[in-house]
């Protein structure tokens, strides 16, 4: 398995959802604290339906992309960047980053991020719009490390925002090994991502 090492030394591999990802999905929600399952879900939850795990895992990787990070030593799913496209608006899409509690603080929010923005440029997605509570400070900086965010709507306790995707910012090796994985259903090495990606926080 190929992989890259986050800040921290620890090691990942990352590769597009696949439909028989069920019991991986599963395994991760158990390991998210119910702070967690609130910031991602915004209601308490706990635990999904298999009518919700049937949405989570059916990805086409056009319209709806994920994108699962892999511990490298155990092979457990660790974290997941996925969007959806808007159905009225094609250029734009809801995304959504979620990293198992004890993965957190390790830049591997960032490196989901960036490389679902990759994903999303290459099938026509020009932004990004993510619905969170008014105090996940940790998606809020993901989402502003892609570009300024504009304010779409807020409400009691709740913001939606929205963000531009680069036109660049990983290297033309890195966008082509994306590519492959998206092609081959293979985990790719990342190891190449430029210096100025550095991480401003992690989720």
């Amino acid at each position: 398995m190929n992989e890259v090492e986050l800040r921290d030394g620890s090691r990942v591999a990352v590769r597009p959802a696949r439909p028989t990802d069920r019991d991986l999905l599963l395994a991760g929600f158990e390991r998210l604290s119910d702070e967690s399952r609130y910031k991602r879900f915004l209601a308490p939850m706990p635990e999904l339906s298999e009518e919700m795990v049937r949405h989570l895992t059916d990805v086409d990787h056009h319209d709806r992309e994920a994108l699962v990070a892999l511990d490298a030593v155990t092979g457990e799913g660790v974290g997941v960047a996925r969007y959806v496209r808007d159905a009225d608006v094609p250029e734009r899409a809801e995304a959504a980053v979620t990293v198992i509690d004890d993965w957190q603080g390790r830049g591997l929010g960032t490196l989901l991020v960036e490389l679902l923005a990759v994903r999303a440029r290459e099938e026509g997605i020009e932004r990004f719009t993510a619905l969170m509570l008014a105090t996940n400070d940790e998606m809020l900086d993901l989402l502003r490390a892609l570009g300024p965010l504009r304010l779409i709507d807020r409400e009691a306790g709740t913001v939606e925002v929205e963000a531009p995707l680069p036109d660049g910012g990983l290297s033309p090796e890195l966008r082509n090994l994306l590519k492959l994985s998206a092609e081959t259903d293979t985990a790719v090495p990342l190891a190449s991502r430029p210096s100025s990606s550095t991480p401003r926080t992690a989720a």
